[in-house]
């Protein structure tokens, strides 16, 4: 009890003593002089002083006991757990933000997994619980550990690696902390097969939804272990680093193997979030033959893991939250993003026979891109919707003449007739003529242009560092691939060549790519 309160108790004690002395002497004085002429006048003014009295006394009560529990409530109000305001402001705006574009998303599934994950996320921030998972290869002993923690059996221990095939979570309470802490035991990883790789795979999955990782090894770190370790803090996963199977080593390898593991994640994982410990000892025979069972020495990392849930556990809330909003978010883009690039690559498809056909149909002495600028216009424009862009035809006109110019001033016009004029010789066996080149090539020239525009949009209309002529480059040598080719040409065969083949010959002129 404070000193201040103290005092004040005394005093009043004191006082309240002291006007029951001073009261009842006075009042026998007053009642003896009263009595004497008036009996029921002495008796009432007695009654009222009592009362007056009690009430006095009553009021004094209330006040310290109020009072005390005023601060009890208080104290209580400031242990309960809150998560810090700008960080939870910050994920329900992701969220708001997922919600929103979800929308877009046309794949059922999809829209509903992204729903699904959203409300989980939504759920975990009104539950408010700590996420310990505990992570490592099969053999470190991460069964064995959770064991040790809980205090009592809640898995197999000392079984062979993959008896743990999913994530199996137990509830933890830790004196001190208003937290529910959860503890997911997860399925080992490196284990060998499909079945180890699908294990690993969730395993990775509870690592990236963890507040906190227990990381767990029996021995140094392996490159194996080492790098699914770095990425996970990476990404912003707290993360604590188990030495387990101590006592499997004499005490001198045991400081040197705790040494290494300390110079090793250095930079990302601080030197006292590297604990030893031994959850489940082998046992020991005697000289005298009889087998001593060592007890589990789990004390160095539940003293740690206290003290960082204890110091870091709001914030590790809040952290994983809105973590695990962003990378809903960046999902949410990612999946919206490949649809609309499907979308796109089909309008690509679709412009690019297009634009061989009307070459072919009215083939030009010379390869002239003006003549499918209006092709090509119309093509950036649909692109351009699908992106949420409304262009108008003068400026699709313009974007295509400038992708246009582009190509021919880095030669990529005479090296896709080249490229193509070699492939169709080797794929057709009469001689190819002058307009089914010039379709075909067209039609080549469309796509890299095509595929240029997705990626213009994709950037937000904006070309990139390197500009508009390092896309086009790029675009132009992913599709001069030899798989790319083969299958180009053989569409191409079927969509123009054939067909052309079917009419009326006519006469033309010779054409070759040094007439182009």
């Amino acid at each position: 009890m404070p000193l201040s309160r103290l005092l004040t108790l005394i005093i009043g004690i004191s006082l309240i003593l002291g006007l029951i002395l001073w009261l009842i002497y006075s009042l026998n004085s007053l009642y003896t002089q009263i009595a004497w002429t008036s009996p029921l006048l002495a008796n009432i003014l007695l009654g009222l002083l009592i009362i007056l009295l009690g009430l006095l006394i009553f009021a004094f009560i209330y006040y310290f006991g109020l009072f005390g529990r005023s601060k009890q409530k208080s104290r209580r109000r400031s242990r309960t757990p809150k998560v810090p305001v700008e960080k939870t402001e910050a994920a329900q705006e992701n969220l708001k933000a997922v919600h929103q574009q979800v929308t877009q998303i046309q794949d059922e599934v999809a829209r509903q997994e992204l729903l699904l994950r959203s409300r989980e996320i939504e759920s975990i921030l009104s539950r408010g619980e700590l996420q310990v998972v505990v992570f490592g290869t099969g053999s470190a002993g991460k069964t064995s550990l959770v064991n040790a923690l809980m205090g009592r059996m809640v898995g197999k221990v000392g079984a062979p690696m993959g008896t743990t095939g999913e994530g199996e979570t137990y509830s933890l309470k830790l004196k001190g902390l208003e937290r529910r802490i959860l503890i997911t035991d997860t399925p080992g990883i490196l284990e060998a097969g499909v079945v180890g790789t699908q294990r690993e795979q969730l395993a990775r999955e509870l690592a990236t939804e963890a507040n906190l990782l227990l990381f767990v090894v029996d021995n140094d770190l392996r490159q194996s272990e080492y790098e699914p370790l770095r990425r996970l803090a990476e990404i912003g996963k707290r993360s604590i680093l188990v030495f387990n199977k101590t006592d499997l080593y004499a005490e001198e390898d045991k400081e040197t193997i705790l040494a290494r593991l300390r110079q090793r994640v250095k930079g990302f994982i601080a030197v006292e979030d590297v604990v030893a410990i031994a959850a489940n000892p082998q046992p020991v025979k005697l000289e005298n033959g009889e087998i001593f069972q060592p007890e589990t020495d789990v004390m160095p990392l539940i003293r740690r893991l206290a003290a960082v849930l204890r110091a870091e556990g709001e914030e590790l809330v809040a952290d994983n939250i809105l973590l695990q909003s962003q990378r809903l978010g960046e999902e949410t883009r990612r999946q919206i993003d490949n649809q609309r690039r499907r979308q796109a690559e089909k309008v690509v498809e679709r412009f690019q026979w297009i634009s061989a056909g009307v070459v072919a149909v009215t083939p030009l002495p010379v390869l002239d891109l003006l003549a499918t600028a209006a092709v090509n216009a119309q093509m950036v424009i649909e692109i351009g919707k699908i992106y949420g862009c409304d262009l108008n035809m003068e400026r699709g006109k313009e974007l295509a003449l400038s992708l246009a110019k582009t190509m021919v001033s880095l030669g990529i016009v005479r090296g896709a007739i080249e490229l193509l004029v070699t492939a169709l010789e080797l794929n057709v066996a009469t001689l190819v003529v002058g307009k089914a080149i010039q379709g075909v090539t067209a039609a080549y020239l469309t796509r890299i242009a095509g595929k240029s525009f997705i990626e213009y949009f994709r950037n937000d209309q904006d070309w990139g560092d390197g500009g508009i002529t390092e896309v086009v480059q790029r675009q132009f040598q992913l599709n001069r691939r030899d798989e790319f080719i083969k299958a180009f040409v053989q569409e191409a065969i079927a969509r123009v060549i054939k067909p052309l083949e079917s009419q009326p010959a006519e006469p033309e002129e010779p054409n070759s790519p040094n007439d182009w």
